[in-house]
């Protein structure tokens, strides 16, 4: 697969970012080192390029109705400005794909994908909603996607010259009114210098935050604007590798790691992503159903000392055991509490909170307990 490259790598270049292959992009690991690209996006702020995401525009008098049959949730019922995660199911059950879904429009709806699944859920979105009065296009491409996530986040936005309120907000509020007004998974249009953005506070680091997405063209004036404004405050940029400490610590799933297409969302935790009491949905009778007996769940480890589980570490019942309870699907030492933490599907019958499991960690077993995630939480304004 020939590399594709963000319209900010020449930025990383410059900014002498380190690169890594993630779905086909040449996307950045790192700037500095991960620990202080963390502890940043917790004390202060930072700044991540998402441009290898899908943006799929769901449009029409019957969109709403198409994806309330496409994905798991109600989307028919979030308003103008609100976004939702949804799932995107298999037939049988599993989870094709994670997406956040903005509300852009009385009929228009902007379906985010992960990189890796941006063609399958384009395919299954054209496959989906055909029955409906609705059409299907992929912008990806035609958009870049920024992401400012940290505590100081919304300051940062707010001292950054040439934000404003895409015709002006109907109660007369200014741009930094606006901003400040903002819910948790909302979204509303502006413009950065004349361009038009679509300002979202989401994220995926447990921190509050906002991302925006904007003409590729555009993006490297937007981030070195917010990088003038935000460096004097403590923001840095910020790669791959602080991201998934980040959302590790705040509980939130990967796909190809928590979830993929042998994963029911009740073993992930997501049972309350899919919505049962709607008309029929791609997946119904399988959730219905439920997962094969035996199937394992979803849970939190924390560990002691330094040395961290990792991905496809074995889960024991004890330091004695001979047969694994479960595999450790993502694992680091906690850069913020200092601490082992993961995440592993295990057997149900050990999965209470609390219980005193092992994990072998390169031939020798070391103690873990199970804790109900998120690992961290931010405190609330």
């Amino acid at each position: 697969m020939t590399d594709r490259y963000s319209p900010l790598h020449p930025v990383h270049v410059a900014a002498g970012a380190s690169f890594t292959d993630f779905a086909g992009w040449q996307m950045p690991v790192r700037y500095s080192s991960d620990l202080a690209e963390h502890h940043a996006v917790r004390t202060a702020a930072g700044l991540f390029d998402l441009s290898h995401m899908g943006e799929i525009i769901v449009i029409g008098p019957e969109a709403a109705d198409a994806l309330d049959y496409a994905l798991s949730g109600r989307l028919s019922a979030i308003a103008i400005g609100q976004a939702k995660y949804s799932l995107l199911l298999g037939r049988e059950g599993g989870i094709v794909d994670d997406l956040v879904v903005y509300r852009t429009g009385e009929d228009r709806f902007m379906v985010v994908a992960n990189a890796s699944n941006r063609e399958t859920v384009f395919a299954e979105l054209l496959e989906r909603c055909s029955p409906f009065d609705a059409e299907v296009f992929d912008e990806s491409d035609d958009l870049a996607l920024i992401a400012v996530q940290g505590p100081l986040s919304r300051r940062i936005l707010t001292e950054t010259d040439g934000f404003s309120v895409e015709g002006g907000h109907p109660d007369g509020r200014d741009f930094a009114e606006t901003l400040a007004a903002e819910k948790y998974y909302r979204a509303f249009a502006g413009a950065f210098r004349g361009h038009p953005v679509l300002i979202a506070r989401t994220g995926y680091t447990g921190e509050d935050g906002f991302e925006l997405y904007i003409g590729p063209d555009q993006a490297p004036v937007l981030w070195d604007a917010l990088m003038e404004v935000g460096a004097p405050l403590g923001l840095v940029p910020a790669g791959l590798a602080s991201r998934d400490t980040l959302r590790l610590e705040a509980g939130m799933p990967l796909y190809g790691h928590e979830l993929g297409m042998d994963v029911y969302p009740v073993q992930a935790g997501l049972a309350r992503v899919v919505v049962l009491d709607k008309a029929d949905f791609v997946g119904r009778d399988a959730i219905v159903a439920g997962p094969p007996s035996g199937a394992r769940v979803l849970v939190g480890l924390a560990g002691l000392g330094k040395r961290a589980a990792r991905a496809d570490y074995e889960v024991f019942a004890s330091e004695e055991s001979s047969e694994p309870i479960g595999i450790v699907t993502s694992g680091a030492l906690s850069p913020t509490m200092g601490f082992p933490i993961a995440m592993a599907y295990i057997d149900a019958a050990n999965a209470a909170p609390g219980a005193e499991l092992s994990v072998d960690i390169r031939g020798k077993r070391l103690p873990v307990s199970i804790t109900t995630l998120p690992f961290y939480s931010r405190k609330k304004d």
